[in-house]
């Protein structure tokens, strides 16, 4: 889900992904997230676009903030796709927040997988 500062939505990205791991599938949904946020923000302003990404994976969260290695070549190549979705903009911040806080994007996980069936 991709809110404005207001905290209104205004973007949201489902997809299914197949077999994959939740790590696989929280990295996959934050470079998607990007991908989104990039056709709504004209690439003159995304330099000077603050983004804060909350995320229910407290893994991924200390992985993005350097706290915590990443040794499996899968997570590396993920990691280095939304470092690179991340460095178009501005100041981008990755903060862990509990499942309870993360419905909207339970949600659209739920949805993701329902289309597959």
């Amino acid at each position: 889900m991709i809110r404005d500062a207001l905290g209104n939505s205004v973007a949201s990205v489902s997809k299914f992904l197949g077999i994959r791991t939740n790590n696989f599938a929280e990295y996959e949904a934050v470079i998607l997230a990007f991908e989104e946020l990039a056709k709504l923000v004209a690439p003159t302003k995304r330099g000077a676009t603050t983004v804060a990404v909350k995320l229910d994976s407290e893994l991924i969260v200390k992985q993005m903030n350097g706290v915590y290695k990443i040794k499996h070549p899968v997570m590396k190549a993920q990691y280095a796709r939304l470092m690179q979705a991340a460095a178009t903009f501005g100041k981008v911040t990755f903060t862990h927040v509990f499942r309870a806080e993360n419905s909207d994007a339970d949600a659209l996980a739920n949805a993701a997988m329902d289309r597959a069936t």
